[in-house]
């Protein structure tokens, strides 16, 4: 044994947290011709958090000329300024507190485009003339048949024996195809009342009884009723009376809208149950929705919902939507306050009587071309050159978007509709609402792309936003946490500059507070882009719809600036 003591080492040795973890597949929402909606699953097994995520992409087979990347908080993106019928390689990685995982493998995704398009329309005109050439020929020789055989007459009264279907099948053009249903404008009879017939169901007034008056429209006295129906319980309904003294023209105009009403089935559309002509007075009767409209029912219950339930409303309105223009109806009015809702939280969109010109409704205003529109939800082209589209909807919807948001808060506040105007043709967009997701955010700067053919259609809407309810966990990133520029779902966005604090609160119209902001030390705008809505308070600010416009505006100005640091960011 050595007299020696034995000498010891003692080693600790700690081990490093796992590094970033790969994101889910990279799965494609839907393409236009020069974007891309891309959503992936957060990764699994990570014990850090996500920073955000790193998008890498470019053309097929030419990476060296067209390498970009971008960077989001939210799983979701929408990659935009590609090219039309272009294939385009993306790739994701997560960055982590200690750097930055590997890339996800590589997907591949086409956009749609004219070339695509016009390659695929130019097989179907061929296959077309094609058949219509064929059948053109097939005819003239059974025509010729029938003709020597002296069965010609009786082969064309046999055909045109019933009245009723030569009127539906051809009247005004409109031949039916089997499995398409298309929009009808009751101004393409000459007999207005012949649409009337067509499109509604004439209801005996004796099923009616009306039980209060609930509001005033164009026409008349709009109140809540009862219907019943043959064989079923009384129903709820809301019932529209054309006031007394009315002129044959009123009278046209009251009842075009349920000639337009008739036409549509679904759950997401004011469902019309019948009209009452045959008496006095004359009525359009429609469901009952509990809850009126969006707008006053979301300013009633300010705060009360959660983002899903808020997400669920945009849903519908843009189920509905989809619907109409599937159909080929563009509504030219949508906004809060024509959108009803039921005891169900289910929103359906009404008010489709905008093909008229508006004369009593007061969010209209006269434009250079005649005529009034509301122009805060109105796109810069139809407010222009009155081109109505289901673009136009589409901006529309953006602006539904953000009331919805914003509980019911009047879109651009209290800035006059001719400063709305140039606002926008200087590239001003509505800043997120307070508590507002990114991803929300994103979409309605993609409804408000000036380039109509850019924003997205209603069919890719439903499916962002059903993507959105599927993964709630994509909604988490609020607007207000924002550290770094999120993607751009459009062009670049041009954000107004301010020089002076003074001037930011001008535009805001909040100029009343600007002792409050320099006896605080707010001296440049730097300061303020980093202002919470704590910090808005401690300045003296009480009142809560000034507090919200003021750290909305907050938002953008921090985007601003974040803008004009990462101009390079694009390699």
């Amino acid at each position: 044994m050595s007299s020696f003591p034995r000498q010891v080492a003692i080693i600790t040795v700690s081990t490093d947290q796992g590094g970033p973890s790969l994101v889910g597949a990279l799965k494609k929402d839907w393409a236009s011709p020069n974007s891309i909606a891309l959503s992936w699953q957060q990764p699994e097994q990570t014990t850090l958090p996500i920073l955000d995520y790193e998008i890498k992409y470019y053309e097929k087979e030419h990476e060296q000329l067209s390498y970009s990347s971008t960077r989001t908080k939210a799983p979701s993106v929408i990659i935009s300024g590609l090219k039309p019928a272009t294939w385009y390689v993306f790739s994701v990685r997560t960055r982590t507190p200690v750097g930055y995982s590997s890339y996800s493998p590589k997907y591949e995704y086409e956009t749609t485009g004219d070339s695509s398009d016009i390659a695929s329309d130019q097989g179907q005109v061929l296959v077309i003339v094609t058949a219509a050439v064929g059948g053109f020929t097939l005819l003239v020789i059974l025509t010729l048949f029938l003709l020597i055989t002296g069965r010609c007459q009786w082969y064309f009264k046999a055909k045109m024996t019933s009245e009723e279907k030569r009127r539906t099948s051809y009247q005004n053009g409109h031949v039916p195809f089997p499995g398409i249903k298309t929009y009808v404008d009751p101004d393409t009879y000459e007999d207005p009342t012949q649409a009337v017939h067509e499109f509604t169901k004439e209801i005996d007034p004796s099923r009616i009884r009306i039980e209060r008056v609930i509001g005033a429209g164009e026409f008349g006295e709009v109140c809540s009723g009862r219907l019943r129906t043959p064989g079923k319980k009384e129903i709820a309904v809301a019932i529209k009376t054309l006031k007394g003294g009315y002129v044959e023209r009123q009278r046209r105009d009251f009842l075009r809208e349920a000639s337009i009403m008739g036409q549509f089935d679904h759950p997401n559309i004011i469902r019309l149950e019948g009209v009452v002509t045959k008496s006095r007075p004359v009525m359009i009767v429609v469901e009952y929705m509990e809850n009126g409209s969006l707008d006053s029912f979301l300013r009633q219950h300010d705060g009360h919902f959660t983002v899903i339930q808020l997400v669920g409303m945009l849903r519908g309105i843009a189920s509905g939507m989809k619907y109409l223009s599937d159909m080929g109806y563009v509504h030219r009015d949508l906004a809060a306050r024509n959108i009803l809702v039921n005891s169900n939280l289910v929103c359906k969109v009404s008010d489709f009587g905008l093909s008229r010109v508006l004369e009593d409704d007061p969010e209209a205003a006269y434009t250079t071309t005649g005529g009034k529109i509301p122009i805060r939800w109105t796109a810069p082209e139809a407010i222009s050159y009155r081109k109505f589209s289901s673009a136009s909807d589409a901006w529309s919807y953006g602006i539904v978007m953000w009331e919805v948001m914003s509980y019911g808060e009047r879109p651009y506040w209290e800035m006059s509709n001719q400063d709305v105007i140039l606002s926008i043709e200087e590239g001003y967009r509505l800043p997120a609402p307070m508590g507002c997701p990114v991803a929300l955010h994103q979409l309605m700067l993609h409804c408000w792309q000036k380039e109509r053919n850019h924003r997205p259609k209603f069919t890719d809407v439903v499916s962002f936003l059903d993507k959105l309810i599927r993964n709630p966990s994509s909604l988490l990133p609020l607007v207000e946490d924002i550290q770094s520029l999120p993607e751009s779902p459009g062009d670049e966005m041009d954000y107004p500059m301010f020089i002076s604090i003074g001037d930011w609160l001008d535009s805001i119209k909040m100029s009343q507070y600007k002792s409050n902001f320099m006896a605080s030390g707010y001296n440049t705008l730097d300061s303020v882009a980093r202002m919470s809505i704590e910090d808005v308070r401690r300045l003296g600010v009480e009142l809560i719809g000034h507090q919200r416009r003021i750290i909305s505006s907050v938002q953008t100005l921090r985007l601003q600036l974040l803008h004009e640091q990462e101009k390079g960011f694009h390699v």
